[in-house]
């Protein structure tokens, strides 16, 4: 378990995190959302002990990042957004020497490598230099890495950057298999799909400061549905009826309710005798939206 608390950190007179708190828990996967600069790096790299906080701690199975740094490393492993490694070697021997630090004999490491590598979906690959490795496949190799010394957490920082959709497959089932042993995960991305797919919960990070931390299930409540039906004519008296249960909005031949609150039934029973209906359905408010009303951001076209 990764428990952040009252985290700050400036730098100049940026302050890049004010008074961060939240937990990373075991056997579940924790999303990390917040629009570019929001924190989440410095956040990692903070967890990760990479550089310390101005004020507060991160506590890694209890023992500090500050304190206890070795201790807390030893139960942490970490892929930031840009992995760097030394391109003129081969993957697997450089994974072996990274492995040697581990304690692995070269033969112990080599094994494991050829199996970590096939894990991530390098197999065929192995021998090739890094240097002739795409962005995407660097990233496999910085998963595979991070599994070397089988630690109880983990973070990963925008790992999903750069991946093809293979490489993304291979993310999610790495993210699974990892909360089906129990470990504690920690994942950032702006491909918010991914992360509404793999969370079972998510903290959402705006200017440095955590604005709230939900489950899956609390972000479908929160996530208003929407009416959706298309029919043989709009006038102003459907309009008018619909109105009654949301806020209706035209696209030709289809009407979208905002906020809906009441049952579909109910309103098919209304205008089924006078119009048409070719089509009625429910749609949900997805991450992204929730995300944008939280920290009261109208324009989504800003990156997260």
């Amino acid at each position: 378990m990764i428990q952040i608390q009252h985290v700050s950190k400036t730098f100049g007179r940026f302050k890049a995190l004010d008074d961060e708190t939240f937990d990373v828990p075991d056997g579940q996967i924790t999303g990390f959302v917040g629009l570019n600069g929001a924190g989440k790096t410095t956040s990692m790299r903070i967890a990760s002990g990479v550089i310390y906080p101005d004020s507060g701690d991160v506590l890694v199975d209890g023992y500090s990042v500050i304190r206890e740094k070795k201790k807390a490393s030893e139960r942490l492993a970490w892929v930031p957004e840009l992995p760097i490694f030394e391109l003129d070697v081969k993957a697997i021997d450089y994974f072996v020497y990274i492995a040697g630090y581990y304690g692995y004999s070269t033969s112990e490491a080599r094994k494991l490598g050829m199996e970590m590598l096939e894990k991530v979906g390098l197999k065929g690959v192995e021998r090739r230099k890094l240097e002739n490795y795409s962005q995407g496949m660097k990233r496999r190799f910085a998963l595979a890495v991070c599994l070397i010394s089988n630690p109880q957490n983990y973070l990963f920082d925008e790992v999903l950057n750069g991946l093809d959709a293979q490489g993304i497959a291979y993310f999610r089932n790495l993210a699974a298999d990892l909360k089906k042993e129990g470990k504690a995960v920690l994942f950032s991305s702006h491909i918010l799909s991914e992360v509404e797919s793999l969370a079972d919960r998510v903290v959402f990070i705006h200017k440095g400061k955590i604005v709230k931390t939900m489950t899956m299930d609390e972000i479908r409540k929160f996530a208003t549905p929407s009416l959706v039906l298309r029919v043989d004519k709009v006038d102003n008296n459907l309009i008018d009826d619909l109105s009654k249960f949301g806020e209706p909005t035209v696209n030709g031949d289809k009407v979208t309710v905002r906020n809906f609150n009441d049952d579909p039934s109910r309103v098919n029973s209304m205008i089924s005798s006078r119009y048409k209906v070719y089509e009625m359905k429910l749609e949900y408010s997805s991450l992204e939206e929730v995300f944008f009303r939280i920290i009261g951001v109208e324009n989504e076209a800003v990156r997260v």
